[in-house]
This record gives C-alpha cells, sequence and structure tokens, in this order.
C-alpha cells in the first residue's frame, strides 16, 4: 500500500492528534503514536498528497517527492506491537488523514499562517456544518 506519512514529536503531536479527532467528530483517520524515543505521532495520508505544500514547523513530511521511499512505522492492526500504539486505527480500506484538514489544524496549534496550494480547495470541511462541500 502506498501513502504519505507526517510525523510530529512529543506533546504537539499529540495535541495535534487530539485536535484532528475533536474536528472530525472521532473519525480523523489512521494515527499513530510512539510510546519512547521522541514519541513521535504519524498522520497517515493518501499517496502524493503531501508533496508541493507548505506545513508548519515541526511537521516532517514523509514519502512527498514521486520516486522517494521512507521508512514510517505502521502498528499492526491486532496484537502488541510497542512502542507503537495506534491513537485512531484505519476505519476502513483506503481511509487516510484528509491532508488540508490536517494541515489547517497544524497551522493553527503552532500559530503559523496557511493558504491553500494549487489544487488544494478541493475537499474543503464547511466550517458550518462540519460536512464536506460539495465537490469534495
Amino acid at each position: 500500500m502506498r501513502f504519505d506519512a507526517v510525523r510530529v514529536d512529543g506533546a504537539e503531536g499529540r495535541r495535534l492528534a487530539d485536535m484532528m479527532d475533536s474536528i472530525t467528530a472521532g473519525d480523523p483517520g489512521p494515527i499513530a503514536t510512539e510510546s519512547n524515543g521522541c514519541r513521535a505521532v504519524y498522520f497517515y495520508l493518501p499517496a502524493g498528497s503531501t508533496a508541493n505544500r507548505v506545513w508548519a514547523p515541526g511537521v516532517t513530511r514523509f514519502n512527498s517527492v514521486s520516486g522517494t521511499v521512507s521508512y514510517v512505522p505502521v502498528p499492526a492492526l491486532g496484537g502488541d506491537t510497542w512502542p507503537l500504539f495506534w491513537y485512531c486505527p484505519p476505519s476502513y480500506p483506503e481511509r487516510f488523514v484528509h491532508p488540508a484538514i490536517l494541515r489547517n489544524a497544524a497551522a493553527a496549534l503552532f500559530g503559523h499562517p496557511m493558504s491553500f496550494g494549487e489544487g488544494e480547495g478541493e475537499g474543503r470541511v464547511n466550517s458550518r456544518s462540519g460536512s464536506p462541500s460539495p465537490g469534495g
């Protein structure tokens, strides 16, 4: 399976995961946490979705450039895979964290202004209802 991932270390990563959980009413897409080292939080996104985008400082991208391969830890769906645990396991195949929602949540959390890049207006969430806008 191909995917992009972003990592945010420490307490900031956990705050971002909590924010994504809240924004999406408990279904942010697959997010994993690491219990040792830098206590990283990994957000799994659709392949190619992190490339050519500005991300807030503190966000590390993986697999965002065509032709690159990165090691990104993924916990098992069942059983113990310490030090990795699912903060939010995948709810169904091909379900990923929404890149624009994550980028904007990270920008808000880290106080970094963001603007949509080319082609990023698609799939926005309606700010009044919290549901996807038409066409996305």
